[in-house]
């Protein structure tokens, strides 16, 4: 694949010195293409062109921002093969999670052309008689930071509803996925009809990146920010944005518990934690971390659980029976590792996997599994599904309260009213009874508490964080100066 230009102000163009770097295919730990290597001037150049089209671009019949967002969801569609073939090498995507992926993303331009429809306001009563309005408006320019475990999915949500309410985007896709993160979906833009400027890209290594996002942040003419990442960074994005004043959305890390009760279908419990933990080998921010399962079924479930595990395949990601393919990078696998050696030097019994070739890492049971392990407390984001056995429904709810992250959380049992009960009492933004926690839609407001994040995405939650709320009013001459209780002192 040649090299892939930076789109800014609708053209492609080189980087600062024409400078650029390689990515990497996770399978083959060979180079796969070279794409553009942007400067902090180009993100100012990128940043500067957004300003300028965002006003035409509010300006235009909400309509036809919705026809145009809804035309790019067809295009992806149009092109789903196409982009499925750059998520498996670029992404370390199993052929089956980037069919998912395109399918999912198609809709999100769908539900965000929807959003477009939704900028409503209110009219107040007013004491004065005034014409009282209660209106939202375009933040102006957005910037949109996206990972690269769902890059197609996780970019789109980031700038899908940020443009049909109005506003223009600059987005930086990460550094190990910025064709099927960014540049894909600027050429999709791009035939959609979206104008110069209103949408931009800009790709760049992890050398450049803390000066490129430093300024994606800090620039005066970006009033918001959408963040998909790491609670390390976001929390350092969220200082910077809180002492600019600038809204702030930042979907983070997870640790989600999927909570197996006692009354729980052995073989729906199975099914939910092997897709909850092992989908996308585990690099998942809602992925099933932490099995916590009741004292009464934990062998049963253990026991069959453990022979779902050892049935997956782990190979090529090309071939559709290998549900497990690689993960993202030799940073990530260490990470893995360390965590499974901390859990057995600390008494957790490794009950399948636990071996690597290369960066494929083997779907891996520990049992045993207690709150002072690292594969508790941190969030290990590869093909780790650790059990954790609980006395009864409240130990369950303590233990999976017991995190710094609230995202997501999965419930089993056979008695809706009580599953939907343990919901509630989960600290978490969300939470799915009768399913793992690894659950999305693209209307949906999606997002977390504590380290997990601040704000959602999607829903009418989602147009809020990309607008700005503004009251108006309309006199009509019933104020008058001095007011009219004043005494005139000449009739004194």
């Amino acid at each position: 694949m040649s090299k892939r230009n930076l789109f800014i102000n609708g053209e492609w163009v080189t980087a600062t010195g024409n400078a650029e770097f390689p990515v990497y295919n996770p399978a083959t730990e060979e180079v796969w293409t070279h794409v553009a290597d942007a400067s902090r001037e180009d993100a100012k150049a990128a940043i500067a062109a957004a300003k300028q089209a965002q006003p035409a671009w509010a300006a235009l019949p909400h309509s036809e921002r919705a026809r145009i967002i809804a035309k790019a969801g067809e295009i992806l569609e149009k092109r789903a093969k196409e982009i499925q073939e750059i998520l498996v090498p670029e992404a370390g995507s199993w052929i089956g999670k980037a069919m998912f992926e395109t399918s999912y993303s198609a809709g999100v331009y769908r539900a965000a052309a929807a959003a477009a429809y939704q900028v409503t306001g209110e009219i107040l009563p007013s004491d004065l008689g005034k014409l009282s309005l209660v209106v939202r408006e375009p933040l102006g320019v957005v910037s949109v930071i996206s990972p690269w475990n769902f890059p197609v999915i996780l970019s789109s949500r980031g700038i899908a509803v940020a443009l049909a309410v109005g506003n223009a985007v600059v987005l930086k896709p990460s550094e190990e996925t910025p064709v099927s993160g960014g540049l894909i979906l600027a050429e999709i833009l791009e035939e959609a009809g979206v104008p110069k400027g209103v949408f931009n890209v800009v790709t760049c290594s992890r050398d450049n990146v803390g000066e490129v996002g430093d300024e994606l942040v800090t620039n005066p003419a970006v009033r918001g920010i959408s963040f998909t990442g790491s609670t390390a960074v976001g929390a350092e994005i969220a200082a910077k944005a809180g002492r600019l004043f600038k809204r702030c959305v930042l979907e983070l890390g997870g640790k989600d518990a999927l909570i197996v009760l006692d009354d729980a279908d052995i073989e729906r419990a199975v099914n939910a934690a092997t897709f909850g933990a092992f989908m996308h080998q585990g690099q998942i921010c809602m992925s099933v971390e932490r099995i916590i399962v009741d004292r009464k079924i934990a062998e049963t479930f253990t026991e069959q659980f453990v022979a779902n595990v050892k049935k997956l395949k782990v190979g090529d990601p090309k071939e559709i029976g290998n549900c497990i393919g690689p993960v993202i990078n030799r940073k990530q696998l260490e990470r893995i590792v360390a965590h499974v050696d901390d859990a057995v030097s600390r008494g957790a019994k490794l009950l399948a996997g636990g071996g690597h070739k290369g960066l494929f890492y083997e779907p891996t049971v520990l049992a045993d599994v207690t709150p002072d392990m690292r594969v508790f407390r941190e969030e290990t984001f590869g093909p780790v599904a650790p059990i954790i056995v609980a006395n009864d429904e409240d130990d369950a709810v303590r233990l999976a309260n017991d995190s710094d992250y609230g995202l997501s959380a999965g419930i089993i049992t056979a008695d809706e009213e009580r599953g939907l009960a343990v919901a509630r009492r989960l600290n978490t933004g969300m939470a799915h009874v009768n399913d793992s926690s690894v659950h999305d839609e693209p209307h949906v407001p999606f997002g977390g508490i504590g380290a997990s994040g601040l704000g959602r995405h999607g829903g009418r939650p989602g147009i809020e964080q990309f607008t700005e709320l503004r009251w108006v009013t309309l006199e009509r001459g019933g104020r008058h100066y001095p007011p009219m209780f004043v005494v005139n002192p000449e009739h004194h």
